[in-house]
């Protein structure tokens, strides 16, 4: 493995939180805590421009596939789609007066974590709250869909993760994972384990096919681990992190593979927030605090 950066994309005026693929996967979209979404042409990376200014800060995206819609949850108030070919809202919901950590799409609703520990449903035809549920006082982080068994997990931030069934929302396990908040969560493309990943800089694996009992806990990084993504062919997955860098994985066997650091990659100056790992050409993008999107060839 030779990681090569392609790019620097360069543009946005506040930390970038977001990340996200068009249909077309040759295009990607970054969003900012200033509101700011772009759109960037990976094909010729220099070529960015924006699609959308909403009024505040925008922790989650999530684009429709099969259209030009992308998502964009705006923190203390809720969704806007948009329309990125034409630059233009389509339509807007009010959700909640909360942080909006993250949306991901299930069949034909939205499901959203919320600062205030809310799961919300949110139906895509009808564009209304279908359900929503509260396991937690505290923060719904990051949600993660099974991709083959109906059930779909969310990390929190009392440290715990919680496993739902996907048609009725009742909950199946409830795991005091880790010593602080859980960040980011991904299911391994196979169904077979749960990666996640919390600010007390840990990895773990979980085995699905047990019960979700602890299979490997690795100390990952320094600082808390904000992202994890698979790569498109399902070999490894990378890890984000506060500490600067961003590490390559091997998705069998987990063993660290390669560190993507500013000393020896020009990688970021400071904290990455997160990941995107695209089917074009196999490549990885990584932003954070620094307001720069980092494109690599893995």
């Amino acid at each position: 493995m030779f990681p090569k950066k392609i790019a620097t994309l360069a543009g946005h005026q506040d930390c970038i939180y977001a990340l996200a693929s068009a249909t077309d996967t040759q295009f990607c979209f970054s969003a900012d805590g200033h509101g700011q979404v772009a759109q960037w042409d990976l094909q010729n990376p220099e070529l960015g421009s924006l699609v959308a200014k909403i009024p505040n800060s925008v922790y989650a995206l999530c684009t429709l596939p099969a259209s030009e819609e992308l998502v964009v949850g705006q923190n203390f108030a809720g969704l806007h789609q948009i329309n990125y070919a034409q630059k233009t809202e389509t339509r807007s919901l009010q959700l909640t007066e909360s942080y909006i950590f993250d949306i991901k799409k299930h069949q034909n609703a939205l499901v959203v974590a919320l600062g205030d520990g809310e799961v919300v449903w949110v139906d895509l035809e009808a564009w209304a709250v279908q359900k929503r549920f509260k396991a937690s006082e505290k923060s719904a982080r990051t949600i993660a869909f099974h991709p083959t068994l109906p059930e779909f997990a969310v990390g929190y931030s009392d440290n715990h993760i919680r496993i739902f069934d996907a048609e009725t929302c009742a909950m199946k396990y409830d795991m005091e994972a880790h010593t602080h908040s859980v960040f980011t969560l991904a299911y391994a493309p196979t169904g077979d384990f749960l990666l996640s990943g919390s600010r007390d800089a840990h990895l773990k694996v979980w085995n699905v096919g047990k019960d979700y009992t602890l299979q490997q806990s690795i100390v990952a990084h320094i600082f808390a681990i904000n992202r994890i993504a698979y790569s498109p062919d399902n070999q490894y997955f990378a890890t984000a992190s506060m500490d600067k860098s961003v590490k390559i994985w091997d998705a069998q066997s987990f063993k660290l593979l390669k560190v993507l650091d500013k000393a020896r990659h020009a990688g970021h100056g400071n904290s990455v927030n997160t990941l995107l790992w695209s089917p074009f050409r196999n490549y990885l993008l990584s932003a954070g605090d620094d307001r720069m999107v980092g494109v690599w060839e893995i």
